[in-house]
């Protein structure tokens, strides 16, 4: 009798382990939108160069800190603030010659040539081209780069991001609506990146003109997006 009672109440406490494997698993769909949204740039990065050669080490040194302290009193001239100006990739190197010669003195040092960088971030962008003449009038040699930016991206890049979503549910109707189907909610989604081209520009300032002329054209940003929606009858 008691083995009779015991066996029903297990059998209802068992779990419908049968029933949930047979269960036919949920239709789903991933897709990947992509957004993106354009503003036009309010601020500018360039990076100088400065270059010189010596026969002397300390001479080529010399030359080179000498043309970065003027360049640099011109950008303070131009109300340009400390934290926007950056000095970077200070280098000196022998200058060879006969490196190939198969002579048995071997190459020989003929000089030295030392550099430095500066960037420079300028968010008056109408004195953009004043700026550029001036630190060439002053012994710049190099542009390493421009590039147009914004001062607070993040307003655009939450413009792509929304983009990126609504381009997202747009794919996932219409393979739905394909398939005779209805998207259903949303299960999963997880952003895949933001990009910000920035087109650049590297030239010899020897080949610029006195007055620079530029063009800012607009600064883009782009927004992509993972996500999983459920499918319905």
């Amino acid at each position: 009798m008691r083995l009779s009672l015991i066996l029903p109440v297990l059998l209802a406490l068992a779990p419908p382990v049968l029933a949930q494997d047979a269960a036919a698993p949920r239709p789903q769909i991933a897709v990947t939108g992509q957004g993106s949204a354009s503003a036009v740039p309010d601020m500018a990065t360039i990076t100088l160069g400065v270059t010189a050669q010596a026969a002397d080490a300390a001479d080529a040194m010399a030359q080179t800190s000498e043309i970065t302290d003027t360049i640099l009193a011109r950008l303070e001239s131009f109300d340009i603030a400390a934290r926007d100006i950056q000095t970077s990739d200070l280098s000196l190197n022998p200058l060879w010659s006969n490196r190939s010669s198969p002579s048995p003195d071997g190459p020989q040092i003929d000089g030295f040539e030392a550099s430095n960088r500066v960037t420079v971030r300028v968010r008056a962008l109408d004195r953009l081209g004043e700026v550029l003449g001036a630190v060439l009038e002053d012994g710049a040699n190099r542009l390493g780069g421009l590039e147009f930016g914004l001062q607070y991206p993040e307003p655009l890049i939450d413009q792509a991001r929304k983009a990126a979503v609504a381009d997202a549910m747009a794919r996932a109707k219409t393979y739905a609506e394909a398939a005779g189907l209805k998207r259903g909610a949303v299960l999963s989604m997880s952003e895949g990146g933001s990009v910000t081209p920035r087109p650049e520009m590297a030239m010899s300032m020897r080949d610029a003109a006195v007055s620079v002329p530029t063009a800012q054209g607009e600064t883009s940003m782009t927004a992509s997006v993972n996500m999983i929606f459920a499918l319905e009858d």
